[in-house]
């Protein structure tokens, strides 16, 4: 009988987990980050909307922003973005996906809700999900200024989306990590440089 070979440490499993995510995180450029985040800001003051979305957990991390996005930029009633998660509605999604197709779910939302000067914030660990190239480009057609947050290669999306924010991981669970991890990276910076008039206590309503 052979002898069984000897099993790491669970925590081995985990600390090699951590450690892929801290190297990218390490090495990224934050420029683009630092870029939407003012963009964000601009759709605050202005009273413009954001749209975000992705698939599979990006549609969930989609929902989950638009939450931090709406409050807890401002922890105040009426004081947070315009945000809509194009992924939060199933009625309207399986309508789309039924009557017009699913690569057509969000770009056919967009069309209707966005208007110039919005801002399409999208997540997507390939960067090549049709869905997601389709609302980009239903961005471009109606002048809403578009981000992308992308894992692996950054896909087709890399280069349609008007600014990219790409993490180059083959690994779509740390792909999924690093939208969130932007995300309340935003959602901090956001409530620290939030409008006066939130800071001095008025609502914005």
């Amino acid at each position: 009988m052979k002898p069984l070979k000897a099993i790491a440490p669970l925590e081995n499993f985990f600390a090699a987990y951590a450690s892929r995510l801290q190297t990218v995180l390490a090495q990224s450029d934050w420029s683009p980050v630092a870029q939407l985040a003012k963009d964000m800001q601009r759709c605050w003051l202005n009273k413009n909307q954001v749209f975000i979305c992705g698939n599979g957990g990006s549609a969930g991390n989609a929902i989950h922003l638009a939450n931090d996005f709406i409050y807890g930029i401002a922890k105040r009633t009426g004081g947070g973005l315009r945000v809509h998660a194009l992924s939060a509605n199933a009625a309207v999604l399986t309508c789309l996906a039924n009557d017009v197709g699913y690569d057509r779910i969000y770009s056919e939302q967009l069309a209707v809700q966005a208007q110039p000067d919005d801002l399409l914030i999208v997540l997507s660990g390939s960067g090549n999900s049709p869905n997601i190239l389709a609302v980009l480009q239903q961005a471009k057609a109606m002048k809403v200024k578009s981000y992308a947050i992308l894992g692996y290669s950054g896909g087709r999306c890399k280069d349609l989306a008007d600014v990219a924010i790409h993490f180059p991981v083959d690994d779509m669970q740390l792909a999924e990590d690093l939208q969130l991890v932007v995300g309340h990276m935003l959602m901090q910076w956001c409530y620290e440089n939030r409008p006066q008039h939130e800071v001095e206590g008025v609502s914005c309503v």
